[in-house]
């Protein structure tokens, strides 16, 4: 119950916060996206990383089976901007920490209300090795309460916008450690986690938004 009112507080303060931004919000069982309108990007997701849904025996195959979000099909109709692009459709909630419950939770995390245009060399890269970490964190701490999200514009592909930026907050609830990062979306090498993390003043007036 505590964890529940943890993470509904901490939901209710950022929608305040993205009230006045052309941003749709779509509740899935295991992840929440602010979605914006203008840029067909997400601003900001929001979900749980535990033992439970990282620490199966036998994870469901990935069949990347990305698609529109059906609780709004033609705002999220964005699959075939992606199409010779040469930009990833990169996961927010990623596609790893849903492969312990149900198909459909699987599916869930390839709506395209959770992707953004990233970089192959971010997404595989530093980005991708944050996604590992926040597991690893998950198996030894159990409950880790995430954030992830873009900011700005380099171009369009499309309708839809590259961000310039893309960002992740972590709390891991047993040792009340916070972590902020953020990642320049552009093609360049791995350099190491600790060369994107930043503190919470920065990464929250870049964003906009508060993380209590």
């Amino acid at each position: 119950m505590k964890k529940f009112i943890l993470s509904f507080v901490t939901l209710l303060l950022i929608s305040v916060a993205v009230l006045g931004q052309d941003v749709v919000v779509f509740k899935h069982k295991e992840y929440t996206s602010h979605f914006s309108k203008s840029k067909l990007y997400p601003v900001m997701v929001e979900w749980w990383e535990t033992k439970a849904k990282v620490g199966c025996p036998n994870p469901l195959p990935r069949k990347d089976a990305f698609q529109p979000d059906p609780q709004d099909m033609q705002l999220t109709d964005i699959k075939g901007d992606y199409v010779g692009s040469g930009f990833d459709r990169g996961h927010m909630s990623p596609a790893a920490s849903n492969q312990c419950q149900t198909a459909d939770v699987q599916i869930e995390c390839f709506y395209m209300s959770n992707m953004a245009a990233q970089y192959h060399s971010l997404n595989a890269g530093d980005w991708k090795s944050l996604e590992t970490a926040t597991r690893e964190w998950a198996l030894k701490d159990d409950s880790i309460h995430i954030w992830a999200g873009n900011l700005g514009e380099i171009k369009r592909i499309g309708k839809v916008a590259v961000p310039k930026e893309c960002w992740k907050v972590v709390h891991d609830l047993k040792t009340k450690e916070w972590f902020f990062f953020m990642f320049d979306n552009v093609a360049n090498k791995p350099s190491g986690l600790k060369s994107h993390e930043v503190d919470r003043a920065t990464l929250e007036k870049a964003t906009g938004l508060k993380f209590k």
